[in-house]
């Protein structure tokens, strides 16, 4: 598995909405938070190994009602 975190900017008033349509309708969204400063949400998601992150997010991320904006962080190693 592919772990990416995605920043979003949202339509003004339209954060909760995002949150809940990207939890509700995109299994590769694992969690969604709330954030500070530029960006509204915060995604975790999971993609399987090989997946088209571009793809996954041009098409199903910002596709969803309410995203004006994307910033994706694509991750290398997990410490734990």
């Amino acid at each position: 598995m592919q772990t990416i975190f995605v920043q979003i900017k949202c339509e003004l008033g339209k954060a909760y909405d995002v949150a809940d349509s990207a939890v509700e309708c995109l299994e590769e969204v694992s969690e969604v938070y709330s954030i500070s400063g530029q960006y509204d949400l915060m995604m975790k998601c999971y993609l399987a190994d090989g997946a088209d992150i571009g793809h996954f997010v041009t098409q199903r991320l910002q596709t969803l009602p309410g995203v004006k904006d994307t910033f994706t962080i694509i991750t290398f190693k997990a410490f734990t």
